[in-house]
């Protein structure tokens, strides 16, 4: 388990609360009022501004933020170069600013503000790369690399605007369109970037960018009238009813815009395959290890050294697999290693869908199923419930090649969005049925986008900013509520398959740091995995290329997990008889995302609280 001590900023407590006692700014850097909150409300609408489209996520390009409505994110040189001096600014308000009781929630609003500024501006200092963790929407998906298979304008964009931007009238369309004209914007100024960090000896592995090539090529070939883009706004106007002439502006748009781009984006990223090697890990280029110490602590908020989180890593694994052992001598499942007799068990005919669109179906269906049953259970793990609206989704084919296997959006603060949880189908045999369950509750319900809920209830600074390790630490941790809330008890596969998905996630730390500060290969780390895991080795091997374009993020999982559960267990023995395990998750989430540090402050809160 994690000591507090070990956690970031934690030498000493006051060091995320530093600086004078002055709540008064000057007034070039006062975001708002003279207030704490509505100074922390003006950081907000900044940081919206800069992150345009976290304002439709959100449901609130409304009123005075409508505007907002028709921008992208300015991924140009000037643009980073923009947001980078804004962070430092506002950074540096947040130092001055008096917040030193953080029983006070403008207080702990404030501390986490710092954190997250503190860790983007370290994270502009390097100078290549995107350190986005600001961003509300992708903030968790820091990466040296502008472009690869996991991000970019192209993988981001088309599914957003077929996803989040809604068509519901006139001004909507035209702000579809004016986004168009900004995604050529994008693609052409992340390729002026891609040029100027190959020229510092910062290319991605030649394998991840045979997949970006192959992604940003298909891109680069559509014909307009026949693109993602313009049959999404098709769509739209075809179920609003409106009149689809502003089509042809899209089309046009495409035409002499983004597809353009896109062919400009691939030609550069050809140079960069040209001298890229084989090294995984961001060693391999000039201050690549201080990149990766930066990497570890924006998704862990820890200060532990690569060596350290490894070791933990094997030591979690032994302690799964130890309760794995016992599940499968009872099932049978006898003779030889963990991993060997998992994959033996993913193989099973019985456990798979067929690789068909019927069976694809059929996967989805089972998804549904679970989430249904999981919303029965809940009011024996929370005392505040919500909404939890959710609609599962095949990640889009067209991305599907390098995207994860899993991941989740919340819903927006109107309501009129509701979450979203994608499952990557590109190959059904990846999924056997064991380890589906798991899933929903780790990107559905009761984990992301059943947090994001709550997330959505708070103050504007706090429903934007998110910390790594504690989103994905509660998603692991509603993993283990749902087994804790007896989804498995009829199902000890099931129960194996969570399991399995916990050793997944203690398998990342070791791979991850063997990567990025081990030298590992990508042959090893692909090999280690599925050996010790048992998954699917293609399912592996695009996780593997995961954590070789986003270093450290893997890393944030089992650590918010471990966090979380020790302070469980200090709440437990700290109110004996007086614990309640619904009012301890109401703390957590209803606390909203902080960095682990500040965690444990919100749950002395709720021990406080209720010993009275």
């Amino acid at each position: 388990m994690l000591g507090r001590r070990e956690f970031l900023g934690t030498a000493a407590a006051a060091s995320l609360l530093a600086g004078c006692k002055a709540s008064k700014v000057p007034s070039g850097e006062q975001s708002s009022g003279g207030d704490l909150a509505a100074q922390l409300q003006g950081m907000a609408q900044e940081i919206l501004a800069e992150y345009p489209e976290n304002a439709t996520i959100l449901g609130i390009a409304t009123g005075k933020d409508e505007p907002l409505n028709h921008r992208l994110t300015d991924r140009t040189p000037a643009g980073v170069a923009a947001r980078a001096e804004a962070a430092r600014k506002r950074y540096a308000t947040l130092q001055r600013l008096d917040a030193l009781d953080l029983g006070k929630p403008a207080d702990l609003n404030a501390a986490v503000a710092r954190e997250a500024h503190q860790i983007a501006v370290d994270g502009f200092g390097f100078g290549f790369g995107d350190a986005i963790n600001l961003d509300p929407n992708i903030g968790f998906r820091n990466t040296p690399y502008v472009v690869n298979q996991l991000g970019g304008a192209f993988i981001d964009f088309p599914d957003f605007l077929d996803s989040r931007h809604s068509v519901t009238n006139e001004q909507e369309a035209a702000a579809f369109a004016d986004r168009v004209d900004a995604y050529a914007r994008d693609v052409d100024g992340e390729t002026e970037r891609l040029a100027h960090d190959r020229a510092l000896g910062v290319v991605a592995p030649d394998f991840t960018l045979d997949k970006t090539i192959g992604i940003i090529g298909a891109g680069a070939a559509e014909k307009p009238d026949q693109s993602g883009v313009v049959g999404s706004l098709q769509k739209s106007l075809a179920k609003a009813r409106l009149d689809g002439k502003i089509v042809d502006r899209v089309k046009q748009s495409m035409a002499t815009g983004v597809i353009p781009a896109l062919q400009r984006q691939l030609e550069e990223l050809k140079r960069h395959r040209a001298v890229a090697t084989s090294d995984a890990g961001v060693w391999h280029f000039k201050d690549g290890e201080a990149y990766y110490r930066w990497a570890l602590r924006a998704g862990t908020t820890t200060n532990r050294t690569p060596q350290e989180i490894h070791q933990l890593g094997l030591d979690q694994v032994k302690t799964i697999q130890a309760r794995m052992e016992g599940i499968m001598q009872k099932q049978g499942l006898t003779g030889g290693t963990i991993g060997a007799r998992m994959a033996a068990l993913g193989k099973d005919p019985a456990q798979l869908y067929p690789n068909t669109a019927a069976g694809r179906e059929q996967l989805l269906a089972y998804l549904n199923g679970r989430i249904a049953d999981i919303r029965t259970r809940l009011p024996r793990a929370f005392a505040t419930m919500v909404p939890g609206r959710l609609i599962i989704k095949r990640v889009p084919p067209s991305i599907e090649a390098g995207a994860p296997g899993g991941y989740a959006a919340a819903g927006s603060i109107d309501g009129k969005v509701p979450g979203q949880y994608y499952i990557n189908l590109r190959d059904t045999s990846e999924w056997p049925k064991f380890s589906l369950p798991t899933l929903c509750y780790h990107e559905g319900i009761p984990g992301h986008v059943w947090q994001g809920d709550y997330a959505n209830r708070m103050p504007l600074i706090r429903s934007m900013l998110a910390f790594n390790a504690y989103s994905e630490g509660w998603a692991l941790y509603a993993e283990q509520l749902a087994d804790e809330l007896g989804v498995y008890a009829d199902d000890p596969l099931g129960q194996l398959g969570y399991l399995q998905s916990m050793g997944f996630r203690a398998c990342r730390l070791v791979v991850d740091t063997g990567l990025h500060a081990m030298h590992w290969t990508r042959d090893q780390a692909i090999n280690w995995f599925a050996i010790t895991n048992g998954d699917d080795r293609n399912s592996v091997t695009g996780e593997v290329d995961r954590y070789c374009a986003m270093p450290g993020q893997a890393c944030g999982y089992k650590f918010g997990h471990l966090e979380i559960n020790r302070l469980r267990d200090k709440a437990q023995a700290a109110l004996g008889s007086k614990f309640d395990l619904r009012r301890f998750d109401d703390a957590v989430v209803l606390g909203g995302s902080v960095p682990m540090t500040l965690l444990e402050t919100v749950i002395d809160g709720f021990i406080a609280k209720a010993k009275r």
